[in-house]
């Protein structure tokens, strides 16, 4: 493990493996290097051909924390990656992470070719807002109390996660590790702002751009998927077949070496 210094004095803890290229992945909600079995074998099999930047974003993992959260912030920190780099980077973001990525890239970061798979944007129309506005004041509110069980069992409920499910992670020792990052869930909620597709971030993002989504997936992450590639001015759309949001790394790791050694 190693760490870097984001602009706010934050302590971003990440593993560097392979050699070539850099590569930074970047996670969703829920995700930590320690606890994060599926990007820590997508890593592994990319550092054959990159070098991978496997981090923990703030407020998660070894990764420290510096309040308030803005998602200015975790530009900065995806910023004091790239320049631990070398000053460039490819970014492949995950869920939220890749809406976070995106941000990153339409804010001016030297980001050479992005990835992208299945950031969850919603429809954009009213009802879908109001939902995202609900959910909100739901987590802000339950966050507030430090329910952080409460909190990330909603998250999971909102998402669709069967509630024997929820119940059964609720017994297992794998559940103080889920509460101890619920907080980021709020920072992962400021990221995807109203859900919507961001049309004027997406139209800033001048590089490469490959959007992804998996074929098993419920049809809103298509829809999505779909709607992003058509304001991005150089994306790339492929969708990956029999894969969900949990993908195989074994799956998706020969698409990404494809993409970004091209």
């Amino acid at each position: 493990m190693q760490k870097v210094t984001s602009k706010d004095g934050t302590r971003i803890a990440f593993d560097k493996l392979g050699n070539g290229s850099a590569l930074i992945l970047v996670g969703g909600a829920f995700q930590e290097r320690a606890g994060d079995e599926r990007t820590a074998q997508l890593a592994s099999q990319l550092s054959q051909h990159f070098t991978v930047f496997h981090y923990d974003r703030r407020g998660r993992g070894d990764s420290s924390d510096t309040p308030p959260y803005s998602v200015a912030r975790e530009i900065d920190d995806l910023q004091a990656l790239i320049n631990e780099a070398g000053g460039a980077a490819f970014v492949f973001g995950m869920s939220s992470g890749a809406a976070l990525a995106l941000k990153a890239t339409a804010h001016g970061l030297d980001i050479k070719k992005l990835a992208l798979y299945e950031p969850p944007f919603n429809s954009g129309d009213n009802n879908a807002r109001a939902s995202a506005k609900k959910y909100t004041q739901q987590l802000t509110a339950l966050l507030a109390e430090n329910r952080r069980g409460d909190a990330a069992a909603f998250t999971m409920t909102a998402w669709g996660t069967p509630a024997e499910a929820i119940e059964g992670m609720r017994q297992s020792p794998m559940w103080s590790g889920i509460e101890a990052i619920a907080p980021t869930l709020a920072y992962d909620d400021a990221i995807m702002g109203d859900g919507s597709v961001p049309t004027q971030d997406a139209k800033e993002v001048k590089v490469p751009t490959l959007v992804l989504d998996g074929g098993n997936s419920p049809a809103f992450m298509h829809h999505a998927a779909d709607e992003l590639a058509k304001i991005l001015p150089e994306a790339q759309r492929r969708t990956l077949k029999e894969q969900t949001h949990a993908y195989a790394p074994e799956v998706l790791a020969p698409v990404l070496e494809e993409f970004f050694a091209k």
